[in-house]
């Protein structure tokens, strides 16, 4: 079985070698179009859309909780409508 150092030592002398060739240079030329892309389309971190669906779901709680509220309200007013 290979020892993990020496996987670790091979994988970081490959990428100290591709970052001095072209490839190298491919690739971070390629980093800096993508992350031009991705900041043109106007994403949205994970954590920035879990913490909006969060604030979503207590609103959706919130209004359904209101809802229930004013249906009890005005079907307590209905029979003092009909009286009058």
């Amino acid at each position: 079985m290979l020892n993990p150092k020496l996987l670790d030592e091979m994988s970081s002398r490959v990428s100290s070698l591709l970052a001095s060739t072209p490839a190298g240079d491919i690739e971070k030329n390629l980093r800096a179009a993508l992350g031009s892309l991705f900041a043109k389309l106007d994403l949205v971190t994970r954590e920035e859309f879990d913490v909006q669906r969060e604030v979503l779901a207590r609103t959706r709680a919130k209004l359904q909780a209101l809802e229930a509220r004013v249906a009890e309200l005005e079907a307590a007013r209905a029979p003092s409508r009909s009286e009058s």
